[in-house]
């Protein structure tokens, strides 16, 4: 788990492709250097984000750290883009006393977003960003919390007709993350609300209960309706 309050900015250090056919796909394994202030507390099998990619470190130094991804990883997630000499966003998984500053992370990406837009208000700047896989926009909402490329962010606009969302960057986060430094067009890694997935599969869960069994309110609900509709056909016909 994590909080999307970035800690620093590495430098990929290397990026090298890993045959792993017998597992269905191609891998990569990646070297993360700049990373000194993360590696203090480390250990192998720690969990560390990636621009918002929760990944298990496998081999460390004072400065550097190793990280596998998956072939699954890598068709969810901007790690194609990635390239030697790329700064990324890392974040240590949560301590038990580490303050939740911004929202609950597990650093599962769901999909990736293009930016848009990219104006200046004042000192801040409103990025824009279109999904890639639309179905995620019901997890979107103003007001609502998004964690793009790891940093944990505040949803300003939504416009569910063009399947995007946009963002208020404060000149605070600007010096602490990577999206100052990207371009229009580029790729982001996006992990929705994992609260308005819970909500959706606990609705999903109940209705199917609910209609399932004759007994529940919904289901008389549901049959008296459908009596009333078919007396209204017969009552017409006469």
């Amino acid at each position: 788990m994590f909080t999307g309050i970035v800690e620093h900015i590495g430098t990929i250090e290397s990026y090298i492709a890993m045959d792993t056919t017998k597992s269905g796909g191609e891998g990569v394994s990646i070297t993360i250097k700049d990373a000194s202030s993360i590696l203090t507390d480390c250990h192998i099998g720690d969990s560390i984000a990636v621009n918002g990619i929760c990944l298990t470190v496998t081999e460390f130094d004072k400065d550097s750290f190793k990280v596998g991804i998956s072939p699954e990883t890598i068709k969810r997630t901007n790690v194609q883009d990635w390239t030697k000499g790329r700064k990324v966003n890392l974040e240590r998984a949560v301590s038990q006393d580490v303050r939740f500053g911004g929202h609950y992370v597990q650093g599962h990406v769901d999909t990736v977003a293009n930016i848009i837009s990219r104006e200046n208000e004042d000192n801040s700047i409103i990025f824009g960003f279109k999904l890639r896989d639309k179905e995620y926009m019901k997890y979107i909402v103003e007001k609502g919390f998004i964690c793009v490329d790891g940093t944990s962010l505040t949803v300003i606009k939504v416009d569910n007709v063009e399947k995007s969302f946009y963002i208020s960057m404060i000149k605070h986060t600007q010096d602490n993350v990577v999206m100052p430094l990207k371009q229009l067009n580029d790729l982001v890694n996006i992990e929705v609300d994992l609260f308005g997935k819970i909500i959706e599969k606990q609705i999903e869960i109940t209705l199917e209960d609910q209609i399932e069994n004759k007994n529940s309110p919904l289901y008389n609900l549901l049959e008296s309706l459908i009596e009333k509709k078919v007396e209204e056909v017969v009552s017409r016909k006469k």
